[in-house]
């Protein structure tokens, strides 16, 4: 399970691998819901999850109760941004309910702790920027 931390004072966004062990502390909750980033390493951090994806890439939505995947008729928001006004389409979407099948947590800083996230998740050596080709 991967934590996608967001940063709203200096805009960035951090990575990091939940091991095993500690992803019981993310199972079971639901989206809007608070967490401890001591637990992940970020002590003094309050986060509030946000979203999500599965393991397949299917997005999470807030308005979806449990942890299922569905198939629903949507017009806007999570997982489809319809074009032209009125447009509603099929699309595939998971549950606002983390389970096992979750493999991307979202999650934003409501409580800043003492520490610099920049400090507590440093950007490994040999990992660099993508950007256009």
């Amino acid at each position: 399970m991967r934590l996608v931390i967001s940063d709203s004072k200096s805009g960035k966004s951090y990575q990091l691998e939940v091991e095993k062990g500690k992803e019981a502390h993310i199972v079971g909750k639901k989206i809007h819901e608070k967490i401890d980033g001591g637990v992940f390493g970020a002590a003094g951090y309050q986060l509030e999850l946000t979203g999500g994806s599965d393991t397949s890439g299917f997005p999470m939505r807030s308005d979806i109760s449990g942890g299922r995947k569905i198939q629903s008729i949507i017009s806007d928001g999570v997982g489809f941004h319809a074009s032209d006004k009125g447009e509603r389409r099929k699309k595939s979407l998971r549950g606002n309910t983390y389970s096992d099948a979750t493999m991307q947590v979202n999650a934003k800083v409501v409580e800043w702790g003492p520490t610099d996230l920049a400090t507590l998740f440093p950007k490994k050596e040999g990992e660099k920027k993508e950007g256009k080709k």
